[in-house]
C-alpha cells in the first residue's frame, strides 16, 4: 500500500500547490480582483472533471495491463511537455507575455485559455491519480477498502494549501516555485510507475492461475455484470451526489469571494476557505462515525448566527473575526454536504463513477459562481443561497426519523429544524436589506459589485449619492447645485493628495512658473479627486472597471465631478499598470507632477500595482520633481512598512499624512514619496490641520513586495509602534525658504 499512498499523497500535494501559483501569475494581468480566483477555480474544477472522466473510462473499460501502459504513456507526454516548455521559454509553467489581455472582452475565457496552455496538461495528469490509483489498488488488493487513500489525498492537499501562504509565498519567488513544483512532479512520476508495475504484476499473476470460462475470459478478471452485493447506483442517487457536491462547491467559492473582495485577492485568503473545505472531506471520508447530523446541524445554526452578525457589523468587525465566522459557516455547511455524500457512497466497484459525478457537481458549482451568478445577480446572492441550501440538506436529514425515537429526541430534532429555518431567513433578510434599501443602481461584472446609494433624500443640504464597491464607500457627491463641487470622501484639501497638489503649485509659483499641473490618478471612483484640480490642469485617470467609468462620466445623473471640473480630463480604460507600460513603450513619458494611487477594489489590494516593479514604472512617468501619492487607508492591512520599504529601495523620501473624519470627508492615510528630501518642509505642510510625519526606515527593510515575491500576511495590521517596525519619525524640519527644493522643476 505504501507505493499507492506515496503516489496519491504526492499528486494531491502538487495538485493543490500549483493552483495558488497559477493564480499568482494570473492576478497582475486581470485586474487583481477576486473574480480571478473564481475563474481559476472553474478551470481547475473542469480539468479535475476531465481527469476523473478519464480515470472512470480507463478503469471501467480497459484491462489492468492496458490501463497501466496507457497511463505510463500519458505521464511520459506530460514530462516531455514540461521539459520542452522549460527549454523554449525558460520556465516550465510561466505563461507567455502573449496571454496578457488587450481588453476586458471575455476575461474568464481568456484566463482559462492561459491556464490550459501553461499548466493544463500536468494538472490533468495529476487529477487522474486519485480515482485511477484507488481503482488499481482495489484490483491489486481485493478486500481492502480504497477510501482511506481518498482521505490521504485530501491530507496532502491540505498540507499543500496551508504551507503555501505561510512557508512558500513569503519567501520563495514565483520562478523558483515553478521549478520546485516541476521537480516534485518528477518524483510523483516515479511513484506512479511503481504503482503501474505493481498492478501489472499482480493482475498477471491472478490471471495465470485463474480458471478460464468457455468464453475465454479469466475468472480473476472483474465481470462487467453487477453482482448482487454491489447494486449499480440509480439516477436518484447519482443526482443526490451531484446536488450535494454542487452545494458544497458554491459555498466554498462564495465564501472565498466574500472574504477576498474586502481584503486582498491573493493566495492567503484563497487557500484558507479551500483548506477548510478539504478538512470536511478528510473527516467525512475517513470514517462514518466522524459525521453525526445532530451536532453538525447545531454547529450550522450557530455559525449562521455568527455570519448574520458579521453581515450586520460589516467592515467594523475585525478581520480575524470575519474570517473565523465565515470559516465556521463553511465548515459546518460543507461538513453537512460531505457527510451526507459519504453516507450514500457506492460500493468500491463504482468509486470511479462516484468521483466523476462528485467532480461534475464541483464544476457546476464553479460555473454557477463564475458565469451564472454574475449574469443574473446584482450582488453576491450566491453566498446566503448556498448557506440556505445547506440548511435544506440538514433539514432533509433531520426529517428522517430514527427507529425507536423518544419524545425528547423528537422535540430536539424539531427545534433544531425550526432554528435552521430562522437563521437562514435572518441571513437572507440582511442581504435583502443591504441590496435594496436606498440603492438606486447596482451592477455586477468581473471586477465586483458596484452600487449607487441615495442618502438623506429628505434633507436638501445633505442629499447625496454614494458609490460603493463591495462594502467600501468609494466617494459621494451632493445633489444640491451649490455643493456639487465640494471635496468629499478621501480628497479633502488637507488630505495627502490635496497637500501634494498644493505644495507643487506653491513651489512652481515661487519659481515664477505656471502653477498648472499634470496629474495622474490610478483609480477613478466617482471622480471626486477632480474637485482638487484647477483651470489649466490636465488629469489622466486610469480605471479598469467600465461600470465605474460610465457612472463617473455622468451615466444615470448621479455624479458630475469630471464634467464640472475646469481641468482637462482624460480617462484610460484598462489595468493601470499595463496601460502605463504600453504608454512607455509607444510614446513619450507622461511627466506627471503628481501621480496618485487609489486602486483598492472594495477594501482589497491589487498587489501587482504596489510592488517594487510597479513603483519603478510610476517613477518613469513622473516629472523631475514629481510626487507619488499612495492612498493606504485600509481596515485590515498596515501598508506603512511596505511603503517605506519601497521608498528606501527606490531612494525616495516618505511623508505620512493622516486626516480625521469631518463633515464632508472621511479619515484617510496617505504616503507621499518624493525624490526631494525638502518636499514636505514647505509652508503647505506647516499650516495644515492634518497630522504630518516625515518617516524613514532604519536599517534594511524586512521585505519589499516584488512581482516574484509578495504576501499579504506581511501587511496584516498588528498593534506595533513605529519604533518596533523600524520606522524613524523625523518630525523636526528645519525652517525652509519659500523655494526649498532644486530650482528647476
Amino acid at each position: 500500500m505504501v507505493r499507492y499512498a506515496l503516489a496519491i499523497f504526492t499528486s494531491a500535494f502538487l495538485l493543490f500547490g500549483i493552483q495558488p501559483l497559477a493564480g499568482r501569475y494570473a492576478l497582475p494581468w486581470y485586474g487583481g480582483t477576486p473574480s480571478v480566483w473564481t475563474a481559476c477555480m472553474l478551470f481547475f474544477q473542469a480539468a479535475l472533471l476531465a481527469g476523473y472522466a478519464y480515470a472512470h473510462a480507463v478503469a471501467s473499460r480497459l484491462r489492468p495491463r492496458t490501463q497501466a501502459l496507457l497511463h505510463l504513456g500519458l505521464l511520459s507526454v506530460a514530462v516531455v511537455a514540461l521539459a520542452a516548455r522549460a527549454f523554449w521559454t525558460g520556465s516550465p509553467l510561466t505563461p507567455g507575455e502573449g496571454w496578457r489581455p488587450v481588453d476586458d472582452h471575455l476575461p474568464v475565457l481568456r484566463l482559462m485559455g492561459m491556464l490550459a496552455v501553461s499548466v493544463g496538461l500536468p494538472f490533468f495528469v495529476l487529477s487522474t491519480t486519485g480515482p485511477l490509483l484507488q481503482s488499481w489498488f482495489a484490483r491489486a488488493r481485493p478486500g481492502r477498502s480504497p477510501y482511506v487513500l481518498y482521505a490521504l489525498s485530501n491530507v496532502g492537499s491540505l498540507l499543500s494549501l496551508l504551507g503555501y501562504p505561510f512557508l512558500v509565498e513569503p519567501f520563495v519567488g514565483r520562478s523558483a516555485q515553478a521549478w520546485g513544483w516541476t521537480a516534485g512532479f518528477g518524483l510523483f512520476v516515479v511513484f506512479a510507475i511503481a504503482c503501474a508495475g505493481d498492478l501489472i504484476r499482480r493482475t498477471a499473476t491472478a490471471s495465470s492461475v485463474a480458471p478460464v470460462e468457455p468464453g475465454g475470459e479469466p475468472v480473476g478478471e472483474p465481470a462487467p455484470a453487477v453482482t448482487p452485493d454491489a447494486p449499480r447506483p440509480g439516477v436518484s442517487r447519482t443526482l443526490l451526489w451531484l446536488g450535494l457536491s454542487m452545494v458544497a462547491s458554491v459555498l466554498l467559492l462564495a465564501t472565498t469571494n466574500k472574504l477576498s473582495q474586502d481584503v486582498a485577492a491573493g493566495p492567503f485568503l484563497w487557500v484558507l476557505p479551500l483548506a477548510v473545505y478539504l478538512v470536511t472531506f478528510i473527516l467525512a471520508f475517513s470514517r462514518e462515525s466522524f459525521y453525526a447530523r445532530g451536532p453538525y446541524s447545531v454547529a450550522l445554526i450557530a455559525s449562521l448566527a455568527l455570519v448574520a452578525y458579521a453581515q450586520k457589523e460589516g467592515p467594523a468587525l475585525h478581520l480575524g473575526w470575519q474570517v473565523l465566522f465565515h470559516a465556521s459557516a463553511l465548515f459546518s455547511g460543507a461538513m453537512m454536504c460531505h457527510g451526507e455524500l459519504f453516507r450514500v457512497r457506492p460500493a468500491p466497484r463504482y468509486l470511479s463513477a462516484f468521483y466523476l459525478w462528485v467532480s461534475v457537481g464541483g464544476v457546476l458549482g464553479g460555473v454557477f459562481v463564475s458565469l451564472v451568478a454574475p449574469a443574473i445577480f446584482n450582488v453576491y446572492w450566491e453566498h446566503p443561497l448556498a448557506l440556505g441550501a445547506c440548511c435544506i440538506v440538514a433539514l432533509v436529514g433531520m426529517m428522517q426519523r430514527p427507529p425507536d425515537e423518544k419524545v425528547t429526541a423528537r422535540m430536539q430534532r424539531v427545534l433544531r429544524g425550526a432554528m435552521l429555518v430562522m437563521v437562514a431567513v435572518v441571513n437572507l433578510s440582511f442581504l435583502v436589506t443591504g441590496a435594496l434599501g436606498q440603492v438606486r443602481f447596482s451592477e455586477r461584472n468581473f471586477f465586483g459589485v458596484v452600487q449607487v446609494v441615495e442618502q438623506n433624500p429628505n434633507n436638501p443640504r445633505e442629499h447625496q449619492f454614494t458609490l460603493r464597491h463591495g462594502v467600501i464607500t468609494h466617494g459621494w457627491q451632493y445633489v444640491e447645485p451649490e455643493r456639487r463641487r465640494v471635496t468629499t470622501s478621501y480628497y479633502s484639501r488637507d488630505s495627502g493628495l490635496g497637500l501634494a497638489l498644493a505644495e507643487q503649485r506653491r513651489w512652481r509659483g515661487a519659481l515664477g512658473l505656471p502653477t498648472s499641473l499634470r496629474v495622474g490618478m490610478l483609480g477613478l471612483g466617482v471622480g471626486g479627486s477632480a474637485a482638487l484640480l484647477e483651470a489649466g490642469d490636465a488629469a489622466r485617470f486610469y480605471e479598469i472597471n467600465p461600470v465605474i467609468i460610465a457612472l463617473a462620466r455622468g451615466e444615470g445623473g448621479y455624479f458630475s465631478y469630471l464634467g464640472d471640473s475646469p481641468a482637462k480630463m482624460e480617462v484610460v480604460e484598462g489595468d493601470a499598470r499595463i496601460s502605463l507600460e504600453q504608454e512607455l513603450e509607444h510614446g513619450p513619458k507622461n511627466q506627471f507632477d503628481v501621480l496618485a494611487l487609489d486602486v483598492f477594489s472594495s477594501d482589497a489590494i491589487p498587489m501587482h500595482l504596489v510592488t517594487h516593479e510597479a513603483l519603478a514604472l510610476y517613477l518613469q512617468h513622473l516629472a523631475p520633481h514629481g510626487v507619488l501619492a499612495l492612498h493606504i487607508s485600509n481596515q485590515y492591512l498596515d501598508l506603512v512598512p511596505i511603503s517605506l520599504a519601497h521608498a528606501k529601495a527606490l531612494g525616495l523620501f516618505a511623508t505620512l499624512v493622516k486626516t480625521e473624519t469631518k463633515d464632508d470627508t472621511l479619515a484617510s492615510s496617505w504616503i507621499l514619496l518624493s525624490p526631494d528630501k525638502e518636499f514636505s518642509w514647505g509652508s503647505t505642510f506647516r499650516t495644515t490641520g492634518a497630522l504630518v510625519r516625515r518617516l524613514s526606515l532604519r536599517g534594511e527593510p524586512d521585505y519589499v513586495w516584488t512581482d516574484e515575491r509578495s504576501s499579504v500576511l506581511q501587511a496584516v495590521r498588528r498593534t506595533r509602534t513605529l519604533e518596533e517596525l523600524g520606522i524613524q519619525k523625523n518630525d523636526e524640519a528645519p525652517p525652509a525658504p519659500p523655494v526649498a527644493r532644486p530650482q528647476s522643476p
